[in-house]
């Protein structure tokens, strides 16, 4: 039922898993780190990563799958970099070290996460009742902060800044490059609405040293 679900909260999840893992090597990283709490915190579900499922007639991989006989839960998962200056310009937690790759091309990083949401409604039409979780996590506030060029860029539709609602169907604006768009042509269509809500992960000394994460929950093919 419905209530089962209330249970599943990513949220507290993350708040958790960033005590133990403030920074990832990757989003490979990100991804197995959070499949394992979420291992820990709800052991009644069942775990895969990258699994392949067929959604519209194509081939897809969701990046982690949680399920029991009463739960299915989708997870996509994106870890974008920027790079991070201390006076050794690199980061070490319990003598571990961490160094992070300048991930530019914010552009293409916005449209996959957008397809996430979308391949996200696919999926929890497929399975009636399950739900779909879209998380972007950066230290890059390119992402989160609003800017100047928000409304002439490119990629105006696939912006994701604190405090807007997207929906509907999103395209590269006009006369945008062929190799901008490279493998990415296809305007997206979203069938919920999404308003975008930017949380604290956290917070390194330094600059660039604040990772914070956009959380999308979808069910029934929409937004929640």
């Amino acid at each position: 039922g419905v209530k089962k679900m209330n249970d599943f909260d990513l949220h507290k999840i993350l708040t958790v898993l960033s005590k133990e893992r403030p920074v990832f090597h990757s989003e490979a990283d990100f991804q197995h780190a959070l499949a394992w709490a979420i291992h820990e915190k709800c052991p009644d579900l069942n775990i895969r990563l990258e699994m392949r499922v067929e959604l519209n007639s194509k081939k897809k991989y969701l990046d982690i799958f949680a399920f029991n006989d009463n739960k299915k839960v989708a997870i996509e998962v994106k870890y974008k970099t920027t790079k991070y200056k201390t006076e050794n310009l690199e980061i070490e937690i319990n003598n571990e070290k961490f160094n992070l790759k300048n991930q530019l091309a914010r552009d293409l990083g916005r449209y996959d996460f957008i397809k996430d949401i979308s391949r996200l409604e696919e999926a929890s039409e497929k399975y009636h009742g399950g739900v779909g979780f879209a998380i972007f996590l950066t230290n890059d506030e390119n992402y989160w902060k609003t800017s100047k060029n928000d409304e002439t860029a490119a990629d105006k539709d696939f912006r994701i800044p604190e405090g807007k609602t997207i929906n509907g169907k999103l395209c590269w604006k006009e006369g945008t490059s062929k190799g901008t768009m490279r493998g990415r042509e296809e305007p997206i269509t979203l069938n919920g609405k999404y308003d975008l809500e930017w949380k604290n992960y956290s917070n390194l000394e330094g600059k660039n040293g604040q990772f914070r994460y956009l959380l999308i929950e979808v069910k029934n093919g929409k937004g929640v």
